[in-house]
């Protein structure tokens, strides 16, 4: 089955689950793969009577289904994501004696891959960022691009290359009449400016926001409205500086998985690098995740090999006291218990399961609010 069937048939298991939610925004994932126009019209046109008529669920899944059936019948051709997009060898960042030094950075970046980057504040997450976005140079090393030999001019490196920081700069006029500006720098014709723009609002969850100006959207919409204008320009690597600081825990989630999808198009991926505090969202989609601390590189891998079995490192936060959970632990291999005043992390042999961890913990009936796995996650990095 191809990537692209099997798309499809992701998108007809959420419908007939009436996930209409998330099978719609996967609807109009395979909708943007064809680059049929005549496809996003429809797209364009059940959006907007979706959000006139938000309880007729049965008749948008049958809508649904209809245009499921017509990108069945298009076909898209797939990129080749097997070659890097940019390759990093031993990079480094140095401010001066005694100063900041990022590196030496060794990386490979491919498309349709997501790589969260994370550390504690003044570690280096936004000079690597930079540096990759060609916006600081580097000291040391090599930065090579896939697309720098198609690239002429400035411009033309702009449009693959794209950076966004944290806080943004305000722009003029509505959300939609901006975006089709943007097209029209780039050339698009008007018939098929306003049809690719009102595809990217309505794939971005701006529909009912479209005609609103930069002041009366909140910092989340704004970020939204970043992402739809970067897009639209399909770049190759996209460099996120925190893009979920102002969103809540609901919206973080939405906007993660929909840069995942985005990113996975199969004509069109992208190397998507992200920084982010938000540990465990970010791990959920990244396929690596990068971790600095001064300005030193270790991803989620660590030293451990991926048939080696790492040492089992709990989080566990508990209404109890130290001497509790050490009594609860006394017939396991703990080899180490430390509180931080919030979570106690608890270090084990790696001959320990997880699953024995968790029968001690319900077998002396405690008072568990939250437990965590972290031996491959970048979290054992903070709580070392």
């Amino acid at each position: 089955m191809s990537k692209k069937q099997e798309r499809i048939q992701e998108v007809s298991v959420f419908l007939k689950n009436r996930d209409t939610v998330l099978g719609f925004r996967k609807l109009m994932d395979c909708a943007l793969d064809t680059q049929n126009l005549s496809i996003y019209k429809d797209i364009i046109a059940l959006t907007d009577w979706k959000e006139q008529f938000p309880a007729e669920e049965d008749e948008l899944i049958e809508r649904s289904f209809s245009i499921l059936e017509k990108i069945s019948k298009e076909p898209v051709e797939e990129y080749d994501t097997s070659k890097p997009i940019v390759v990093a060898s031993n990079i480094t960042k140095s401010y001066g004696n005694n100063r900041f030094r990022l590196g030496s950075i060794s990386l490979e970046l491919k498309k349709g891959k997501v790589y969260g980057l994370v550390g504690e504040n003044g570690n280096g997450k936004t000079t690597l960022l930079r540096v990759l976005a060609k916006e600081l140079k580097h000291t040391e090393g090599s930065l090579d691009y896939g697309f720098d030999k198609r690239n002429n001019n400035e411009f033309e490196l702009r449009s693959n290359l794209v950076y966004i920081p944290q806080r943004t700069q305000k722009w003029y006029g509505s959300l939609k009449d901006n975006l089709k500006f943007v097209l029209s720098s780039y050339g698009t014709p008007p018939d098929e400016n306003e049809t690719r723009v009102l595809m990217m609002i309505a794939r971005l969850g701006l529909w009912n926001y479209k005609h609103l100006k930069w002041s009366e959207l909140s910092s989340g919409y704004k970020m939204r409205f970043e992402l739809a204008r970067t897009l639209l320009r399909k770049p190759e690597v996209l460099l996120l500086d925190e893009p979920l600081a102002n969103l809540d825990v609901l919206a973080q989630q939405v906007i993660l998985e929909d840069l995942k999808s985005i990113c996975n198009s199969l004509n069109h991926p992208i190397a998507l690098i992200l920084s982010s505090q938000q540990l465990y969202e970010v791990e959920k989609v990244s396929d690596k995740v990068i971790y600095l601390k001064d300005g030193k590189y270790t991803d989620n891998n660590g030293t451990v090999s991926k048939n080696e079995r790492p040492q089992l490192i709990v989080e566990i936060d508990a209404n109890c006291e130290r001497q509790e959970l050490l009594d609860v632990f006394n017939a396991t291999s703990l080899e180490k218990l430390i509180y931080n005043g919030g979570i106690f992390v608890a270090y084990f042999s790696d001959d320990t399961s997880f699953s024995s961890i968790l029968e001690a913990l319900g077998k002396n009936n405690m008072d568990v609010t939250y437990i965590r796995d972290i031996s491959r996650s970048t979290r054992r990095f903070f709580v070392s």
